[in-house]
């Protein structure tokens, strides 16, 4: 049977759908290899389904001459040189769709919890420092009726506009490319250039994949460009933000609060974020509910059983070969 190797722990019922066709080798303790280990484990196999964490680069797939796929069990394959398995003719494979409405969801809640200081109350509350009320205690920005600014506008930023409508928010979006118009009438958005957004926008939310061209998208610049009661959320990728200019301008007040979902360097992140009351932090869980985590790691299986055991095209390609 063919070899295929699961770098880190998925559920029982995806190790059990994968050993109907190929000989598995899991990571069911969700041991974290060191570099050498996991290029040892993958040097025989020719699917892999790997994490998020696992950079797949020349060294890496030097080190797996026989692969023929990359099932990333992540919508996002910023992890994964692309372009170096497409010259090797290894397919690369990724889980869109299924994460949609959950990211979106969690998107909402960090919105909630920058704008409400919700954070920051329940750390004043577990400290023992709330001795009394004060109508003008944690004073904080209301939702319903703002204007949302998201940039990127794909699935998830559509989900997002869905429910954002719930809050009788007005919707900006920014993309390269402007969606359908019947689209933009169903979700009662509008497509503006990134500096209207910026400056309209009492929340800025960024849903859009990491690229060279995404990097440090929210700078200095832009951050300046956002009005002083605004919140930025970052549910996408780090890198996108740079969080040196995202911690000066929480400092200096340059605007409200930020939401993190992700961070520069993950999982370690600047150590500053953690002095700072008007930012709200989370572990890159925005995908983290038991049905869509399942769901993943299913849609990665079905893209190694598509290619290497059906020889059929791939369900999710990121690099059609």
């Amino acid at each position: 049977m063919r070899k295929v190797v699961v770098t880190r722990e998925v559920f029982k019922e995806t190790i059990d759908f994968l050993r109907i066709h190929f000989d598995v080798t899991s990571n069911q303790d969700d041991r974290s290899y060191s570099r050498d280990e996991l290029l040892s484990i993958v040097s025989e196999a020719e699917g892999i389904q790997t994490a998020g964490s696992d950079q797949v680069n020349d060294e890496f797939l030097d080190a797996a001459p026989q692969v023929k796929i990359i099932a990333n069990t992540a919508v996002g394959y910023n992890n994964i040189d692309v372009q170096a398995c497409l010259r090797r003719g290894v397919v690369v494979t990724n889980t869109p769709g299924v994460l949609d409405e959950c990211v979106a969801d969690y998107a909402l809640g960090l919105m909630i919890s920058a704008c409400r200081r919700i954070g920051e109350g329940e750390r004043y509350l577990r400290s023992g420092q709330w001795k009394a009320f004060y109508f003008k205690q944690m004073l904080g920005l209301d939702i319903h009726g703002a204007t949302l600014g998201l940039i990127g506008f794909g699935r998830i930023g559509q989900a997002i506009a869905r429910r954002a409508n719930g809050f009788g928010m007005r919707v900006l979006y920014h993309t390269r490319s402007r969606v359908c118009e019947a689209v933009e009438n169903d979700l009662h958005a509008t497509h503006v250039d990134k500096s209207q957004l910026l400056e309209e926008s009492d929340v800025v939310m960024l849903i859009l994949p990491y690229t060279k061209d995404t990097h440090h998208i929210i700078g200095e610049r832009e951050l300046s460009q956002m009005k002083s009661r605004s919140v930025l959320v970052n549910i996408a990728r780090g890198g996108i933000v740079d969080d040196a200019a995202l911690i000066k301008a929480l400092r200096d007040k340059t605007i409200f609060a930020a939401g993190l979902d992700v961070y520069e360097g993950e999982p370690q992140l600047n150590p500053e974020f953690l002095e700072l009351e008007n930012v709200v932090l989370s572990p890159h869980i925005g995908s983290a509910s038991e049905p869509t985590r399942r769901a993943m790691a299913m849609t990665a299986a079905k893209n190694l059983v598509a290619v290497l055991a059906n020889n059929e095209a791939p369900i999710n390609p990121v690099n059609p070969t």
